[in-house]
């Protein structure tokens, strides 16, 4: 689909990544479920220590323009980071590197002119995932709600003017 090869996931998706990963987390070669790169838009991680646990805890939580992306090509280790946009998640599944790092071979700004087009056919996808939710919804709010009998028209009062004599 694209040059950087992401994949956009849903939430169910997601969750199935990491329980499948700490499903092995246990395990001495662990072998992951699905591999490959992926964006989960308007989520992130949150990450909770439980008291006298050393174990992390990690939930997905909503949160409207960010995005997590998840990085289990090598089949064993499941990578994920939080972004707070597209361009730098696709940025970090790409390249390994985080738009404020340096490297010589390879710097944000330029890469992000190189997939432009990689980034807003993503973006568009997105787009028309959020139009298809948002009519889905009206269409349920619309099914939902009883139709109202028409409110009842008042009569103005008319207020006769004097005649001055």
């Amino acid at each position: 689909m694209t040059q950087t090869k992401a994949t956009l996931i849903s939430v169910i998706e997601a969750k199935a990544l990491l329980k499948d990963q700490s499903d092995q987390i246990n395990e001495r070669f662990p072998r992951l479920k699905k591999q490959g790169k992926y964006i989960l838009p308007d989520y992130r991680l949150t990450r909770k220590r439980e008291a006298f646990k050393i174990r992390k805890h990690t939930f997905l939580q909503h949160h409207a323009r960010s995005y997590v992306a998840f990085d289990s090509e090598n089949g064993q280790t499941l990578w994920m980071h939080n972004f707070p946009s597209l361009t730098e998640a696709l940025f970090w599944l790409d390249t390994g590197l985080k738009p404020t790092d340096t490297d010589t071979n390879t710097s944000y700004k330029s890469w992000k002119d190189l997939h432009e087009d990689d980034i807003n056919a993503l973006k568009d996808i997105l787009k028309e995932r959020s139009r298809k939710r948002k009519e889905a919804a009206a269409a349920k709010k619309a099914a939902s709600v009883p139709k109202k009998k028409p409110a009842a028209v008042k009569k103005s009062t008319v207020v006769k003017k004097k005649k001055a004599k």
